[in-house]
């Protein structure tokens, strides 16, 4: 494993979030259903993860608040935009 320090690990980490967070919403078209089918995850998941982490931290972070980070954008307003019908 790497030597690194905490704090360069947490960086890293970071950066890489906010890297797959972009990359995801650049790939508007690989909707959350293929992700779960596919990787176990989704954006959802993505937004649920980071808002237990603030609340870990004591940080009041809702639902909404939390999928506006991983979307880029009021939920809502993705669905409406990029969100498939199923079936």
């Amino acid at each position: 494993m790497a030597d690194l320090t905490e704090a360069e690990r947490r960086d890293l980490e970071a950066a890489a979030f906010r890297r797959l967070v972009a990359h995801l919403g650049e790939r508007t078209d690989v909707q959350n259903i293929d992700l779960m089918n596919l990787a176990g995850f989704c954006r959802n998941c993505l937004s649920n993860w980071y808002r237990e982490a603030a609340e870990e931290r004591g940080l009041d972070l809702d639902k909404a608040a939390s999928r506006e980070i991983v979307y880029g954008m009021p939920y809502e307003e993705w669905k409406a935009r990029y969100q498939k019908e199923t079936g």
